[in-house]
């Protein structure tokens, strides 16, 4: 079971800095920390600082090529293309992998400074 995520051009490798965090990329955060607890592989690629990974992958630089940045981020689920231009929840996530979503025991990113 192996998921990877192309992130737009984020500050980091999470996007979790700065001085305005994204909730979206916090939600995606704790699902990456979870599938991680749950076996799953998981790997991340962000434009700024890992251009070479998304042109080396065709499935992604064909995207990118027709579509533009916009169509970021894009998540493969087992080499098949599972969402583009949005991020999938972590439940989406645990049903395209065929695996129960856990109901507890979940990480909780903590933010400071809210």
């Amino acid at each position: 079971m192996k998921i990877k995520i192309y992130d737009p051009a984020l500050c980091c490798s999470s996007g979790l800095c700065g001085p305005s965090i994204d909730p979206v990329l916090v939600k995606v955060n704790d699902a990456v920390l979870t599938l991680k607890k749950q076996g799953v592989e998981v790997e991340r690629f962000n434009l700024a600082q890992q251009p070479k990974d998304f042109m080396a992958s065709k499935k992604v630089a064909g995207l990118l090529h027709k579509n533009g940045k916009k169509i970021l981020p894009v998540i493969i689920v087992n080499e098949e293309i599972f969402k583009t231009g949005e991020y999938p929840s972590y439940e989406d996530l645990c049903e395209a992998l065929g695996i129960e979503p856990l109901k507890t025991g979940r990480p909780i990113t903590l933010q400071m400074g809210q």
